[in-house]
């Protein structure tokens, strides 16, 4: 029996068995399913064909990813989870980050889930800024909720995870690519995974996306007997330019740059290294510059409650941590505003951060900013700029070590790309 299987061959294929059903003789059969077999595997090709352009070549579509600074009107944003978040281990990159006044915490909690109530309440507070988002008109997505308290294990060390709280500390954009950071904190190892999903889809839709190189964070990455102890002992070290995390290999957090269109400033810090500096450099040349300065900051680490770019031109400057570059930027025409200092209490728990988050805030557009609520003398400071408050209260949220700055990534702000440092 002759079986005949169309392969969208359309009316040809039709044609093909009917004349087979109706010839007669063994030779006009096999004529005819020579000829079939010919039209059938021409349409099969032109459905291959069809197919891998299919894959290759993407939809013209608006990309879903493009930001180019950090205060064009917010489209699309990734807020982090607090849930399930985790006291890293204390090892020595965590002990170099946090105060002396944290580190019993750190000794007794060190891989275990943070204070459930605590938790609770910056989970919710976090709901309700995403709430807020919404309302103000920007798409929010969130990462996916993972297991921290699982212990993973590389031929160079054992952790257990941390959180998905910041994604500014792992994810930048910058233009049409979305760049995972390295980051330098063994319990931040696997943090991309929960990021994985949303940056896929991104990428399906059009966004470029890199991985900077991953470091073993070996022993060597990190000064094993990094002195340090009172805030003059971190300052005087700070100043050599001695910091816990070497050069053995490239790392970088994302959150120690901070963008302005075709050029990005970034602090050699304790989590990022020269190393990284110069792979983000050559990254992104020759379409971006990178420029490095420093400030009097006896802890480094992440520049945006140091030194954080509201506007074209325009820049809050941690007056506790003076940069060192100042002129630069005043020369260049930038008007540089130093932030009142913070009203959070003495006695409110900051594990990983200082009270300068109040400066951490979110540019929904120039003329909106996400502030604290508890914040009334920085919103006074805000609104004598011409820029309305949008004020939101994530205290608990503060206490795992970020602002609203930290606390996101924009995915998409309305703009294009422009030079505003000359």
């Amino acid at each position: 029996m002759l079986r005949v299987r169309c392969l969208r061959g359309g009316s040809r294929g039709a044609e093909a068995a009917h004349l087979i059903g109706a010839m007669v003789g063994r030779s006009v059969a096999g004529w005819v399913q020579r000829a079939f077999q010919s039209t059938s595997s021409a349409a099969a090709a032109q459905q291959q064909a069809a197919e891998e352009e299919a894959v290759t070549e993407p939809l013209q579509q608006e990309c879903p990813v493009c930001s180019h600074n950090e205060w064009d009107p917010l489209e699309e944003v990734i807020v982090g989870r607090a849930e399930n978040a985790h006291v890293p281990p204390f090892t020595v990159e965590v002990k170099a980050n946090t105060y002396e006044k944290y580190w019993p915490f750190y000794q007794k909690h060190g891989g275990q889930s943070f204070p459930a109530e605590h938790l609770k309440k910056a989970v919710s507070e976090i709901e309700e800024m995403c709430n807020i988002l919404r309302h103000e008109g920007v798409v929010v997505r969130r990462p996916e909720p993972l297991d921290w308290s699982v212990e993973y294990r590389t031929p160079d060390f054992t952790s257990t995870g941390m959180y998905a709280a910041m994604p500014r500390d792992i994810l930048i954009v910058v233009g049409n690519e979305i760049i995972e950071a390295p980051m330098a904190w063994r319990s931040r190892f696997f943090e991309y995974r929960a990021y994985r999903p949303l940056i896929k889809e991104y990428f399906r839709r059009g966004a470029k996306w890199t991985t900077a190189p991953k470091p073993t964070m070996a022993d060597d990455l990190y000064d094993q007997d990094y002195p340090i102890r009172t805030v003059e002992d971190r300052h005087k070290l700070a100043a050599q330019g001695k910091f816990v995390t070497t050069e053995h290999e490239p790392c970088f957090d994302a959150a120690d740059f901070i963008r302005a269109g075709r050029d990005l400033f970034v602090q050699r810090s304790q989590v990022t290294n020269y190393s990284g500096i110069e792979w983000m450099r050559r990254h992104l040349a020759p379409d971006y510059k990178v420029h490095i300065i420093s400030f009097k900051d006896p802890n480094p680490m992440h520049i945006d409650a140091t030194f954080n770019i509201i506007g074209p031109g325009l820049v809050l400057s941690n007056p506790d941590r003076p940069c060192r570059q100042v002129d630069m930027f005043k020369k260049a025409g930038w008007t540089v505003v130093k932030p009142p200092t913070p009203l959070i209490p003495d006695d409110h728990p900051l594990w990983m951060s200082s009270k300068w988050l109040s400066m951490n805030v979110l540019m929904l557009d120039e003329k909106r900013v996400m502030v604290d609520a508890n914040e009334t003398t920085i919103q006074k400071m805000f609104e004598s700029l011409g820029i309305q408050t949008i004020k939101v209260n994530i205290r608990h949220a503060n206490s795992l070590g970020g602002g609203f700055h930290c606390w996101t990534t924009d995915v998409r702000r309305r703009g294009t790309l422009q030079s505003y440092f000359h």
